[in-house]
């Protein structure tokens, strides 16, 4: 069956960085656009950053622009999510997700991915 495993959240201080990993199986990884979501505690969950199957156009939520940076290396099933610069309101549980290539609903939407890991958890603390 297909299962993503996250990897690399943890506890850090205000401007910190992290680089968040999730790989794949089961699947057949370069078929699907891969995503990083995130939700805090009493919310729900938001988009963070979408990559396509070749590891082009990446996108991101204006909260995270110019701190994170999503990548992806097909040969080892495994997206990356590098995040800079990290601020209390990053605090959170960050999922990956896949959602089939040619699939072209909305990519900020969890309701649009087929896939998910189990989490990471990020902590923030100033």
């Amino acid at each position: 069956q297909v299962q993503l495993v996250e990897s690399g959240g943890g506890l850090v201080q205000a401007g910190d960085s992290l680089r968040l990993s999730c790989v794949a199986s089961g699947l057949t990884f370069s078929h699907y656009k891969m995503g990083w979501f995130r939700q805090a505690p009493g919310k729900e969950r938001e988009f963070v950053a979408v990559v396509n199957w070749n590891g082009g156009s990446p996108n991101y939520a204006d909260s995270v622009k110019g701190r994170f940076t999503i990548s992806r290396d097909n040969a080892m099933n495994t997206v990356f999510l590098q995040v800079n610069n990290l601020k209390l309101e990053d605090t959170a549980v960050y999922y990956c997700a896949a959602k089939y290539a040619f699939d072209y609903r909305a990519y900020t939407r969890p309701t649009s991915y087929d896939y998910w890991g189990q989490g990471t958890q990020v902590t923030v603390s100033s």
